[in-house]
């Protein structure tokens, strides 16, 4: 157990923004930190489409380091990549406080952060702070600033801003906290997105070539993050839209918070406005990615994300055509060493089943 496992009952007791705060000023500081190599944990696996190679299938999402400032540090306790952000172009406070609720009954946590981050500038300061021996892959979350006239500009500023750096880039339009934000999963509004970004992409990579040389590594995958509130109609509509956007998008993270609240809540802070996430995501994120995976898998890299809080739970999503998995909110409620059960677990659950690898057991329910 890590020290930053035995402080968890103290960070718990403080508010969940504070708590929050606390633990990257803790980390900033190296305290806590464990002395493990990432490269250590589990076969390498590899994302078909993208190429990415991740050291094991479990990441870091979004939302827990906004403006790359603990990525590094994140890495030691055993991630095979950490997603930073989500970043807008021009730096934001976001919502009112309080605006972060646990749901400790629930095993959940709502939220109405509304993308706060210090903006571009910072973030790619701190995301170039990369040694050279550093190698876990690091994703660059981009979203949209709330007084924004152009969502779409903000995505294209962000694409142009990260891609020099980052090892991957997602496209964040799954927010509930952002007004108007989720209207871009809408198929007409995708597709004007997905144009303008795959331009803002090549625009990239063509001015990375110019200014790098032969010291730019290349090409970057980027993914699109969408919300877990949709019913079939809308599924087959973003199916067919990512679809027809060709190779140049990598795959699909699946899923963000939902603003539903299923009727088995019990904490006192159900009703709070904002995106539920947690354990109570688990079941309708699988779903939606189940869904998903039965008519892209096979043709998109897909990243199960939402209510993982154990070996069994990551693997269900592999199972539903994940390819790899993320987790964020179950680390408030059993500290950072669940990193390590869960990859401590995997092995043994693919054994079970007669699976060799990850990459045997993608998909295998919709078998």
């Amino acid at each position: 157990m890590s020290l930053a496992d035995l402080a968890l009952p103290f960070v718990k007791a403080l508010s969940p923004e504070a708590a929050h705060e606390a633990t990257i000023k803790g980390l900033k500081l190296g305290i806590g930190l464990p002395k493990i190599n990432p490269a250590t944990w589990n076969t390498p696996i590899e994302l078909p489409r993208s190429g990415l190679t991740f050291y094991n299938p479990v990441g870091l999402a979004a939302g827990f380091d906004k403006n790359a400032d603990v990525h590094r540090q994140m890495a030691r306790f055993g991630f095979g990549f950490v997603e930073c952000g989500t970043v807008t172009p021009r730096p934001q406070p976001g919502n009112p406080k309080p605006r972060l609720f646990r749901l400790k009954e629930d095993q959940g946590v709502i939220n109405r952060m509304g993308f706060n981050n210090h903006g571009l500038d910072y973030f790619v300061r701190r995301l170039r702070r990369n040694p050279a021996n550093i190698t876990c892959p690091f994703g660059a979350n981009v979203g949209a600033n709330k007084t924004s006239d152009d969502f779409i500009a903000d995505y294209e500023a962000g694409i142009a801003a990260v891609y020099p750096i980052a090892t991957y880039i997602t496209i964040n339009i799954s927010s509930p906290n952002t007004p108007g934000l989720r209207g871009l999963q809408g198929k007409a509004a995708l597709e004007a997105l997905l144009n303008r970004c795959e331009n803002a992409q090549l625009q990239a990579q063509t001015a990375s070539e110019e200014t790098h040389g032969g010291d730019f590594d290349g090409w970057k995958p980027v993914f699109l993050k969408i919300a877990p509130d949709l019913d079939s109609e809308a599924i087959e509509d973003i199916v067919e839209t990512v679809r027809g956007a060709g190779h140049w998008l990598s795959g699909l993270i699946i899923s963000n918070t939902t603003i539903d609240r299923p009727g088995s809540l019990v904490s006192h802070h159900k009703g709070e406005s904002g995106g539920l996430s947690g354990a109570p995501l688990m079941t309708k994120s699988t779903r939606v990615l189940k869904e998903i995976a039965s008519e892209l898998l096979g043709e998109f890299d897909l990243i199960g994300c939402g209510g993982i809080f154990s070996g069994a739970d990551a693997y269900a999503k592999i199972r539903s055509g994940a390819h790899a998995v993320q987790l964020y909110s179950a680390l408030s409620i059993h500290g950072p060493g669940l990193v390590a059960r869960i990859n401590e677990d995997l092995p043994s659950l693919l054994k079970a089943d007669g699976f060799s690898s990850v990459a045997e057991a993608v998909g295998a329910d919709l078998r």
